[in-house]
């Protein structure tokens, strides 16, 4: 796999580099080496060749970014859990995956019914950065996303589908990493966002900062710009919002690239963040997981380019090899200005969700197109193409929602909360934007007042932390449209958040 042996290359070519800053600490390109070849030779020597997906505990330090590298040097996926997220979630993706064996860093591993290899304890070895023979079809990770059905929903990705974004962004003439760049890297790795701000910068031979587990996010992200002079920032917009009151602050020369995803940028506060980037390339990326983080994005700036729908700014035209189209409820296209549902094709399509066909036949569809038989993956968002081929976000065409850049299923969160509860009444939860311009979680409750508490317990032992709503309005009866359905326009009056 070519992006494989080119990780090979650039780790041997960078050895005296500092290729991660993990809480203030340095580490070089040849301790991670080091490492990567520790683990590597373990898993070589304790996994069968069948055994491809392989369970990763997602902590923050050098073994878990090495456990990566070593286990697509042989050939095998990683299906990434967040230590901080409930156990019994992460064992059902381990239960989903049939994972047996996982990778973990941990001082003491929580994992004692899977096959634990302790990557922190394992005995030195030579390095050996040399990737084994393996087909592009072999998995390179799965992702769990939020499900309707209570249950998280998997997102296999191949090892094509990475080499071809890596294709799509090498052929990107106005965005090109070195390795003096210091970029910052405050994805969880269970989150796709991850995979371009670790990828990117190890192909390049550049240096991460990661984000401490535990640490205010925004708070350390300020810190990193003014003490370490990063050049390279990728971030999801709901972060400026929360560093807006320090802009002032903020003056950042040495910022060459900033990247937004995995949600709405709007454009009062791109404008004011670009003032404290007087040297930067500001890109609004747009793609969703089930294509491999990135599909396509829009070349912003203050004063040329601006282009935006309802304050939202435009997500702009599809990469290298990556296909667009907006249609109507019969997938059939939509004119130049009419709103519609965007769907993708191309190389970085996900095979489908894992082991969900149900969820398969409602999300891919393919298409005749000039002969050939091309698959489309639904987003759900809608969108319209407009006179000059660009694309712009209208919003959501289902309940999923946008949180702290996580995508999260409103049903799921319903799901749970209902299925606790002792008293059977209507749940409806909402995304709420706060006063920073943030989306928050809210429940409508159609009750007289009661206690909540035991429900709020229930669901933080099966979700994310990220999923549990900040807000509770309990509701005499909940409003209506015309057709019957409830409104959640209205319902959302009901929260006034400062």
């Amino acid at each position: 796999m070519e992006f494989v042996k080119q990780l090979q290359e650039s780790i041997e070519k960078h050895t005296d580099h500092n290729v991660l800053c993990i809480n203030g600490v340095f580490y070089t390109y040849k301790e991670f080496a080091l490492e990567i070849s520790k683990i590597r030779l373990t898993v070589a020597s304790e996994i069968e060749d069948s055994e491809k997906l392989i369970g990763l505990v997602t902590n923050d330090d050098l073994q878990t970014y090495a456990s990566i590298i070593a286990l697509w040097l042989e050939g095998k996926a990683y299906v990434p859990v967040n230590p901080e997220v409930p156990f019994e979630r992460n064992s059902k993706v381990f239960e989903l995956t049939e994972t047996k064996f996982v990778l973990d860093s941990s001082e003491s591993s929580m994992y004692n019914d899977y096959q634990v290899i302790a990557t922190n304890q394992l005995k030195d070895a030579e390095i050996n950065l040399e990737p084994k023979q393996f087909s592009g079809d072999e998995l390179a990770y799965i992702l769990f996303t939020s499900g309707t059905t209570g249950l998280p929903k998997g997102v296999p990705i191949t090892f094509n589908n990475v080499q071809a974004l890596v294709g799509a962004i090498d052929a990107e003439p106005t965005f090109n990493l070195v390795p003096s760049d210091r970029c910052l890297q405050m994805f969880e790795l269970t989150f796709d966002f991850s995979v371009v701000t670790y990828l990117f910068p190890l192909l390049a031979g550049s240096c991460m900062y990661t984000i401490p587990k535990g640490a205010i996010k925004y708070f350390y992200i300020f810190k990193l710009i003014n003490e370490q002079k990063l050049t390279v920032l990728t971030m999801v917009p709901s972060i400026i919002n929360y560093l807006r009151p320090y802009f002032g602050e903020i003056n950042a020369p040495d910022v060459r690239y900033c990247s937004f995803g995995g949600g709405a940028l709007h454009s009062d506060i791109a404008k004011e963040w670009s003032n404290c980037l007087p040297n930067c390339k500001i890109f609004n990326y747009y793609g969703p997981t089930e294509f491999t983080v990135y599909s396509g994005f829009y070349p912003y700036h203050k004063e040329t380019d601006t282009k935006s729908h309802n304050g939202i700014i435009a997500i702009g035209t599809p990469q290298k090899d990556t296909l667009y189209l907006v249609v109507d409820e019969k997938n059939e296209q939509v004119a130049i200005g009419e709103t519609g549902e965007l769907c993708l094709g191309g190389p970085q399509i996900t095979p489908g969700y894992w082991k969900n066909e149900e969820r398969n036949v409602q999300s891919f569809f393919t298409r005749d197109e000039n002969g050939n038989n091309i698959r489309y993956y639904k987003t759900g968002d809608l969108c319209l193409k407009d006179e000059d081929g660009d694309f712009l976000y209208v919003g959501r065409a289902d309940f999923q929602v946008k949180i702290r850049g996580y995508r999260v299923e409103l049903a799921e969160i319903e799901f749970h909360a209902k299925y606790k509860s002792e008293k059977k009444v209507n749940m409806v939860a909402l995304d709420i934007t706060n006063s920073l311009g943030n989306a928050e979680l809210g429940i409508a409750i159609e009750s007289e007042e009661f206690d909540t508490e035991y429900i709020f317990d229930y669901m933080k032992s099966k979700m994310p932390s990220y999923m549990i709503p900040m807000h509770v309005r309990f509701i005499k009866e909940f409003p209506h449209s015309i057709n019957g359905k409830i409104d959640r326009k209205e319902l959302k009056k009901h929260f006034n958040i400062n």
